[in-house]
C-alpha cells in the first residue's frame, strides 16, 4: 500500500477506537457497495501474500493488485451477498474455473476442486471463512482473467520479442468495475480473450480433442502403439496391424471404414491409403498415402500430447499484442508456411518457407514487427561468425582467391573494394559480402523488418528445398517460395507509390539496380510465430512437430506451477547475426 493510503488507514484505526461510526474514504469503484464487516480479517490475509488453503498459496505476484482492489472498495467483500452466500458472479466464475481445461488452462490454478468445500463452509457464517473465500476468489479471478488476456508466462522469458505490456488490464479496476457485478460472466470472459477467428477455432477444437483423448484412454486397442515398419507400404501391400491402424485413423475422422468386407484383412487398401494421406496432410508429413515409419510414429503420439500442443498454441495466441492478433503476414515456423491476409483478415495466400535449421542452433526466433522496406538485388554482408566457421577453412586451403571464386568481394566501411590478407579477413578487419545476382544467398529480394535478431524474409537461389517436407535449412532467416508474388502483395499492401505489378517487380529483381531499397509507405505488421497445433484451411486440426523444442520449454515452466515467470530468461538468440544463409 502506498504512503497516502497507509496514513488514511492509521486515521481510520484511531477513529474506530474513538467512535463507533468509523472512518470512510470515498470508494474508487463503480460496483455496488457490499459489507465492510470483514475488513479486519481481509487486511491481514492480503498483507500475508499467501492463502494457505489455496492450491497455489503464494500470490505475491498479485498482492499489490489485490491490495489496491480491496483498498479502492474500503475492504468491502466483493463476492459475498448480504445473506452470506456467494454472489451469482462468484458462482459463475467457479463454473468457469471448473471448465478451464476447455480453454487450455489448468483448472487447479484457480482452485477448481476446492470451491465446493469453501461454499459449504460459508453456511456456518464464520467471519474467517468469509474473508478467506472472498480473498481467494479475488486472487483466482485476477489470475484467470490475466491468464486469458496475456497468457500465463511472459514470452520474454523465452527470449521472444513479444510485448504484452499494452494488453494488460488495470486488474483491480477491471475486476471491481466489470467482473464483480457482471450481468453475463461468460460474455465478459470472451471479451478478455484474443479477438481472432483463428484463436477461436483452435479453442473450439479443444473440447473435441479432450473427448477423443477420453475415448482413447477407455479403449486399450487405441492405446497400443502401432508396430513400426522398415519400408513404406503402398496400396496392395500388407500390414499386420491394419485393424488397429484403421481404428486409429477413424478416431480423428481421417478414415471411414467401408461397408464391404475385405477379402484380405491385412491388405493395405486404397481407402486406407486415402485415410493415411488425409492424416499426413494434417500432420506436416509427405502426402503420398504410403504407410511410413514417420507416419506410424506420428499416429503413436497420444492424443493427450496433441491436447498439450493445442494448449501451447492458445497460450501463444494470448501473448500477441492487439495489433498483431490479426496481422496481415504470419509465418508459422513448425509448419514451414507463410500466410497473407487481406481485408477482414480473409486469407489471400499461403506460401512455403524455409526456416532456421535445428542443427547448429540457428533457430528462427518468435517475434512481432513491421515490414518497412524491400531491397532488390541485395548484397549479403557475411557475419564474422560465419566467416570463421564456414569460410576460414576454405581460405586456409585455397587462399584469398577463394572469395572471388564464390562470388564474394571485400570492401571497407564506405563500400570501396580492398585487397586484404587472409588474416585481415579472419579477424574481421574488412567487410566480406556476396555480390548481388541470382547466385546470391539472399536471392534477388529481401523483405526487411528491423529487429534485434537481424532476421528477415528473402528469396533463395535454392528453390529445390521447397520440395522437401521438412524445411529447416537456413541460418535463421525465412526464405520464401514465391518472392516476386510476395513483393507485389507487400508493395500493394504497403501502399507504395508506383505501379508495382509483377512485371516491374521481376525487372527490379532480374535486371534492376543492385541493392535498391524501396520503402513501404505503410508498414506491414508481421508475426514470426510458433504453432504446433493450428486449424487449417480445411477446418480440421493440424499438428506439427515441436521443431525447436519451444513447446517443451513452455510445458516445463508451466509444470512448476504458480507464480509463473514474468521476467526474461538469460538466453542468447540462437539465430546468427544477419540471419543469413
Amino acid at each position: 500500500m502506498n504512503g497516502k493510503f497507509r496514513q488514511v488507514g492509521v486515521v481510520c484505526a484511531l477513529g474506530l477506537m474513538l467512535a463507533t461510526a468509523g472512518c470512510h474514504r470515498k470508494r474508487k469503484t463503480r460496483s455496488a457497495p457490499k459489507s465492510e464487516n470483514y475488513a479486519a480479517r481481509l487486511r491481514p490475509i492480503v498483507a500475508a501474500r499467501q492463502i494457505r488453503v489455496m492450491h497455489w498459496p503464494n500470490f505475491s505476484d498479485y498482492e499489490p493488485l489485490v491490495e489496491t482492489f480491496y483498498d479502492d472498495r474500503n475492504f468491502e467483500v466483493a463476492w459475498i451477498d448480504d445473506s452470506g452466500k456467494p454472489t451469482a458472479q462468484a458462482t459463475a466464475f467457479i463454473q468457469a474455473f471448473r471448465d478451464a481445461a476447455l480453454k487450455g488452462l489448468n483448472a487447479e490454478d484457480y482452485d477448481a476442486s476446492l470451491w465446493q468445500d469453501r461454499v459449504q463452509k460459508l453456511r456456518a457464517k464464520n467471519d474467517d471463512d468469509v474473508a478467506i473465500f472472498d480473498a481467494a476468489m479475488t486472487v483466482s479471478v485476477m489470475r484467470y482473467i490475466s491468464d486469458l488476456r496475456i497468457g500465463r508466462v511472459n514470452p520474454t522469458h523465452f527470449n521472444f520479442d513479444i510485448n504484452t505490456t499494452e494488453k494488460k488490464y488495470n486488474l483491480p479496476g477491471f475486476v471491481s468495475d466489470n467482473a464483480v457485478d457482471a450481468t453475463d460472466v461468460a460474455k465478459l470472459i470472451r471479451s478478455v480473450e484474443p479477438d481472432s477467428d483463428q484463436y477461436r477455432r483452435t479453442e473450439e477444437a479443444l473440447p473435441h480433442y479432450l473427448d477423443l483423448a477420453k475415448q482413447q484412454a477407455a479403449n486399450p486397442a487405441l492405446q497400443q502403439p502401432l508396430p513400426t515398419i522398415a519400408r513404406p507400404i503402398a496400396v496392395g501391400g500388407t500390414y499386420g496391424a491394419l485393424q488397429p491402424l484403421a481404428a486409429r485413423l477413424a478416431l480423428e475422422g481421417d478414415y471411414t471404414a467401408s461397408a464391404t468386407p475385405q477379402s484380405d484383412p491385412s491388405a493395405f487398401t486404397q481407402e486406407l491409403s486415402d485415410g493415411v494421406k488425409h492424416y499426413q496432410a494434417r500432420h506436416g508429413l509427405t502426402e503420398d498415402g504410403k504407410l511410413t515409419a514417420l507416419t506410424i510414429a506420428s499416429l503413436n503420439v497420444p492424443l493427450n500430447d496433441r491436447i498439450k500442443s493445442i494448449n501451447d498454441s492458445l497460450e501463444r495466441w494470448r501473448w500477441l499484442p492487439n495489433e498483431y492478433v490479426n496481422a496481415p503476414l504470419m509465418v508459422n515456423l513448425p509448419e514451414f508456411v507463410l500466410r497473407g491476409y487481406g481485408d477482414n483478415h480473409a486469407l489471400d495466400f499461403t506460401m512455403k518457407v524455409v526456416v532456421g535449421k535445428v542443427v547448429g542452433d540457428h533457430d528462427t526466433p518468435v517475434f512481432t514487427h513491421e515490414m518497412k522496406y524491400l531491397i532488390f538485388r541485395p548484397f549479403w554482408n557475411v557475419p564474422i561468425s560465419i566467416i570463421k566457421k564456414e569460410l576460414t577453412p576454405h581460405l586456409a586451403k585455397s587462399g584469398i582467391g577463394y572469395l572471388a571464386s564464390k562470388n564474394f568481394e571485400t570492401v571497407d566501411n564506405a563500400g570501396n573494394e580492398v585487397h586484404p590478407s587472409v588474416a585481415e579477413v579472419e579477424r574481421g578487419g574488412v567487410i566480406v559480402r556476396e555480390k548481388p545476382g541470382p547466385r546470391n544467398s539472399l536471392g534477388l529480394v529481401k523483405f526487411m523488418l528491423p529487429n534485434e535478431y537481424d532476421i528477415y524474409l528473402h528469396s533463395t537461389p535454392a528453390p529445390e528445398l521447397f520440395d522437401r517436407t521438412r524445411r529447416d535449412f537456413s541460418h535463421g532467416c525465412v526464405r520464401v517460395q514465391k518472392p516476386a508474388d510476395l513483393a507485389v502483395w507487400v508493395l500493394h499492401r504497403g501502399e507504395t507509390p508506383g505501379d508495382w505489378g509483377l512485371d516491374k517487380v521481376n525487372e527490379a529483381m532480374n535486371t534492376g539496380q543492385d541493392n535498391h531499397t524501396v520503402s513501404l509507405k505503410k508498414p506491414v505488421p508481421i508475426v514470426i510465430f510458433y504453432l504446433t497445433a493450428n486449424v487449417g484451411e480445411d477446418g480440421s486440426m493440424h499438428f506439427f512437430d515441436d521443431l525447436y523444442g519451444y513447446d517443451k520449454r513452455l510445458e516445463e515452466v508451466l509444470a512448476k506451477g504458480m507464480p509463473y515467470p514474468a521476467t526474461p530468461q538469460k538466453v542468447n538468440p540462437k539465430a546468427s547475426p544477419e540471419g543469413t544463409d
